[in-house]
């Protein structure tokens, strides 16, 4: 099923109807300010783990990844130190991911590594859907060969492929191929691991 939104007024309706899907473990293809994600409700473990077998992702090895709406959404879920905090403070919302050490309030498929991504992306439609879940949004990029560019970006062409295996695709217009830039916040000092299509600002 594919639903189709925009960067401005969408019917709250629709809006709740994807925040009740996640609420009851449903699986999403959404835009964000990059790639196309993969998403579920980040305290539904079940939701969790079925996002990972549909990305082939084993937990206990690879960082996962969630998206927050506001700070203080952030500090709820991850350790973030007054220098983390400025930083992200700074260049959020925005096309970065912050490594930070995970909080008990995550599910124990988050703890495995302590470490995880923290995304809070300047996308509307995410924004809306976040702010109306009251919880944190596991998220994933869509999973494509390197010869499927159309297919990564195209909302319609991820339907055809993967829309059985997932409850909803958010239709959002056509997407990016660059992922967001990563930096690790876990040693004190913010490392830049992955470049993403803005530079951060330190400040």
């Amino acid at each position: 099923m594919i639903l189709k939104l925009y960067e401005k007024n969408n019917n709250p309706a629709d809006i709740q109807q994807v925040v009740d899907l996640l609420n009851d473990g449903g699986i999403i293809i959404m835009p964000t300010d990059t790639k196309y994600a993969l998403a579920c409700n980040a305290l539904k473990e079940r939701a969790v783990e079925r996002v990972c077998r549909l990305k082939n992702i084993d937990p206990k090895k690879n960082r996962l990844s969630v998206i927050c709406y506001d700070m203080s959404t952030i500090s709820e879920y991850a350790k973030v130190d007054n220098n983390s905090f400025k930083l992200m403070k700074r260049n959020l919302p925005g096309p970065f991911t912050f490594i930070l050490n995970a909080t008990s309030r995550l599910p124990r498929i988050f703890r495995n590594r302590k470490e995880v991504g923290f995304r809070m992306p300047d996308n509307v439609i995410v924004r809306e859907i976040a702010s109306m879940l009251d919880a944190p949004l596991m998220v994933s990029s869509v999973p494509f060969d390197d010869d499927e560019v159309d297919y990564l970006v195209n909302p319609e062409l991820m339907d055809e492929s993967l829309g059985s295996q997932v409850d909803l695709v958010i239709d959002g217009g056509f997407g990016d191929t660059v992922g967001s830039a990563v930096i690790d916040c876990t040693t004190g000092e913010p490392e830049v691991i992955r470049e993403g299509p803005r530079l951060l600002d330190f400040g």
